[in-house]
């Protein structure tokens, strides 16, 4: 990968908004239905560009402040009450990006009833919330077991009811003019949604370089991470070891920046695992280990759609794999496992054993030693990463405790009640 990487703004997103409904199979796309109802109505409406951009991102991170899967199948199946709780702190996420702040204030209000507005229609963020209201509404009164073109009246009429209730009359209005075209119900529900707003939506050429990477890379890191409060670092202290293991052992500028982007993503894959396996107290059964072995695919799974970021895809997703093959999900041998898929799983393995978890309290130097080096000896392991990591020890954990610190601080002040 050379030195001006990029990636395309629309497919980053796109594929990262996937895994916010990876956690179960009636969420799926429901962030990106949700974006091609709200951006649907937006064209109509004639808004600016630029608002128009702000509610394309708002729409497809909208439930980014969701953090269980758990609380998201309740929030789609209209059981939750407190709604509020996921719009602050999607609000509280995604303002810690600049370009994102816009986006942030409409994330924070998608759920306020018009009723409850106290400014006009014609207010930027009144309208844009309020058009994020009615397309997450819809999305979720849709019935994914029946045709679309069998229901899509129905919808309209349940939709036209909360008129001057729940929704601006004038943003009823909006919907209605794109609901008479079959497209419309047709293009929602096409399998090939993700294609119609990548190629069509409004970052089809916008570029994003590594600065704003990285920038995506932590935010999804925190959404990752603060689903509990046993991982709450974990995450933010496996990219920073890799990053460090990847400087002593001499990779490229490009490549740590790059590892550390990895490292924030690599359990991508377990905003799919439910918050009962994932704080479990108890050694997990061979069901619930099953389910967690899949964390690792769907890391990949999401980061390969993304153009340009096959390393990232690799090194993140191949933390658990071993030199040997028998590790998971792709049961890689040696030769298929490069050095920053080797630092990876080494970064991952030396955090885990070092911070607490629900079920045991984190282990010394001496236990992590004696635990690394056996599975370097048994060939699981690069021997030359562990030695280096245990060779720089003191630096690499007073680097990585910093950065979790610094997570921590952050994840207490905002996220616990």
């Amino acid at each position: 990968m050379n030195r001006g990487i990029t990636v395309n703004l629309g497919n980053l997103v796109l594929s990262l908004s996937d895994a916010i409904d990876l956690a179960s199979p009636k969420l799926a796309r429901h962030q990106q239905r949700t974006a091609f109802i709200a951006w649907e109505m937006a064209k109509v409406s004639k808004i600016s560009e630029d608002m128009l951009e702000k509610l394309f991102i708002a729409a497809l991170l909208h439930d980014i402040g969701a953090l269980s899967v758990e609380e998201k199948v309740s929030l789609y199946n209209f059981e939750v009450k407190a709604v509020d709780l996921h719009c602050v702190r999607g609000k509280m996420l995604l303002e810690k990006i600049p370009w994102l702040k816009g986006a942030a204030k409409i994330v924070r209000f998608h759920h306020r009833e018009w009723q409850a507005w106290n400014k006009p229609i014609n207010n930027s963020l009144t309208l844009q919330s309020q058009i994020l209201f009615l397309a997450d509404y819809l999305e979720r009164l849709v019935d994914r077991n029946k045709y679309i073109l069998h229901q899509n009246q129905k919808l309209v009429n349940q939709i036209t009811s909360l008129s001057e209730t729940l929704i601006n009359p004038q943003v009823v209005e909006i919907f209605l003019s794109i609901a008479k075209r079959e497209e419309f119900w047709l293009d929602l529900v096409s399998p090939r949604l993700y294609s119609i707003l990548l190629h069509e939506g409004p970052y089809k050429r916008v570029g994003i370089n590594l600065q704003g990477i990285t920038l995506i890379a932590e935010l999804f890191r925190n959404i990752i991470d603060f689903r509990s409060r046993f991982t709450s670092t974990h995450s933010s202290g496996v990219a920073a070891c890799a990053k460090l293991l990847a400087e002593i052992f001499g990779l490229t500028e490009m490549e740590i920046q790059l590892m550390e982007v990895a490292g924030n993503l690599h359990d991508l894959g377990k905003l799919a695992i439910p918050n009962s396996i994932l704080e479990k107290p108890d050694k997990l059964t061979k069901e619930e280990f099953d389910v967690m072995r899949s964390h690792t695919y769907y890391t990949y799974s999401v980061l390969n759609t993304i153009g340009n970021l096959k390393q990232i895809a690799e090194w993140a997703a191949y933390h658990h794999e071993k030199l040997d093959g028998s590790g998971y999900p792709f049961h890689c041998s040696a030769d298929e496992l490069n050095t920053g898929a080797r630092i990876m799983m080494v970064a991952d393995i030396f955090t885990a054993l070092a911070e607490d978890r629900p079920y045991r309290a984190g282990k010394s130097r001496k236990e992590i030693n004696a635990i690394m080096t056996k599975l370097a000896n048994k060939r699981l392991l690069d021997l030359k990463i562990v030695e280096l990591l245990f060779e720089n020890y003191d630096e690499i954990l007073s680097y990585v405790k910093h950065e979790q610190n610094i997570a921590r601080e952050f994840y207490e002040k905002q996220f616990t009640v």
